[in-house]
C-alpha cells in the first residue's frame, strides 16, 4: 500500500523486494512524466529488458510537450540500452527509432489489427476499451514464451484499475420528475482525445440515449494544462453529442466565459458539497431519461462521484 505521494522511488523498492523473494519477472508502470525523470527511472534506476509504451497522446504538457512528435521525443528517454520496446504500430513516430537505434535496442510494431481472431471469438475480455492494451500484452506474451492461452488466463484474474471505463444504471430526481439514467466514468482518460476515443468505443459497445447525452467536466487546480486541452477541444466541437455541459472543480467559470460565445452546448457552473446535490442540481436542469458522461479528471470530485455511482447504481456488465 502507498504511504505519501507517489514517487519514481516505489520501483527502487520493489525491486529491492522482488530481488529478496527471488521472483522470475516483475513489471512495473513508469511514473515519471519529466523527460530527465524519465531517463532516471527507466535507464538509470530500473533498466528494464522490455519496454511496453502504450500510446503517445497528449497529457501532461507543461512536461512533455504539445506535439506528438515532442511527446515522442520525451517517452523515447525511456528507452534503456540493449533493450526490447513494443509500441502500437499507430504510434510510432521516427524519434523511438531514432533513439532505440543509439542504444542498441530492438523496436517491435504491433499492428492495430492483430491478435483479431482473438477479439472477434467469445473469449475477449469485456475490457473493450483496453484492446490496445491487451494486443501489447499479448505480443510481449507470444515474444516471451508464454502459450496464449495462459497469458490470456492470467490476464482475465486482473481485476480491473478503479478508474477503468464503467457505466452504471440508477433513478435520478424526485417523484414525479424521476426517471432512469446512465452514469459513465471516463474521469481517469484525462485528456480531451483518449476520453473521445473512449467515448466513442463505448457508443459503439451499447445503445446509448444519444438525443439526451450530458458532459459533466471536473477540472483541477494542479492541471491548468488539461483545463486548457479541453477549452480547445469544447471550441473545436470534439464532443457535438453534448447538448449541456455542466463543469465542477476550478477553473470553471474562466472556462464558461471563455467557451459560451463558441460552443453550441449550454454551459453551467456547479458547486456542491456533494454527490447527491449536485446530481440533484443536474437532474433539475436535465428532465426525463439522460446520459451523464464523467470526464477531465478523477481526482477529487471525479472520485466521490464514482464512489456514490457504485453506491447507488446498477453497474452495466460489458
Amino acid at each position: 500500500m502507498r504511504r505519501g505521494f507517489p514517487s519514481i522511488l516505489e520501483g527502487k523498492k520493489i525491486l529491492k523486494r522482488g530481488a529478496e523473494l527471488q521472483v522470475q519477472a516483475i513489471v512495473l508502470e513508469l511514473m515519471s512524466i519529466h523527460p530527465e525523470a524519465s531517463f532516471a527511472e527507466s535507464v538509470q534506476m530500473i533498466d528494464p529488458q522490455i519496454l511496453v509504451i502504450t500510446n503517445v497522446r497528449p497529457d501532461h504538457l507543461a512536461q512533455m510537450g504539445s506535439t506528438k512528435e515532442e511527446i515522442a521525443r520525451s517517452l523515447a528517454t525511456s528507452i534503456p540500452e540493449k533493450s526490447t520496446v513494443f509500441i502500437p504500430q499507430g504510434e510510432f513516430f521516427k524519434e523511438f527509432e531514432e533513439k532505440a537505434k543509439g542504444a542498441n535496442s530492438k523496436l517491435i510494431q504491433v499492428p492495430e489489427n492483430s491478435y483479431q481472431e482473438y477479439f472477434q471469438s467469445e473469449k475477449k475480455f469485456p475490457f473493450f476499451e483496453l484492446e490496445g492494451n491487451i494486443r501489447l500484452s499479448l505480443a510481449v506474451a507470444e515474444f516471451l514464451g508464454i502459450d496464449r492461452e495462459v497469458a490470456l488466463r492470467g490476464m482475465a484474474k486482473v481485476q480491473p484499475d478503479f478508474g477503468s471505463l464503467k457505466v452504471w444504471s440508477a433513478d435520478l430526481g424526485s417523484p414525479p420528475y424521476r426517471h432512469r439514467w446512465n452514469f459513465v466514468s471516463i474521469f481517469a482518460a484525462n485528456d480531451p482525445k483518449s476520453s473521445r476515443h473512449v467515448l466513442d468505443k463505448l457508443k459503439e459497445k451499447m445503445s446509448l440515449n444519444k438525443e439526451k447525452m450530458v458532459g459533466l467536466l471536473n477540472l483541477r487546480r494542479d492541471r491548468g494544462d488539461r483545463t486548457l486541452q479541453w477549452f480547445e477541444a469544447l471550441k473545436e466541437g470534439t464532443f457535438p453529442e453534448f447538448q449541456r455541459i455542466f463543469l465542477i472543480g476550478d477553473h470553471t467559470h474562466a472556462l464558461k466565459r471563455k467557451l459560451k460565445p463558441r460552443s453550441n452546448a449550454e454551459l453551467f457552473v456547479l458547486k456542491g458539497q456533494s454527490p447527491e446535490s449536485v446530481l440533484e442540481k443536474i437532474s433539475g436542469i436535465v428532465r426525463g431519461e439522460a446520459v451523464l458522461v464523467g470526464m477531465g479528471n478523477m481526482g477529487g470530485f471525479g472520485k466521490e462521484l464514482v464512489d456514490y455511482w457504485e453506491r447507488v447504481g446498477k453497474r452495466y456488465d460489458f
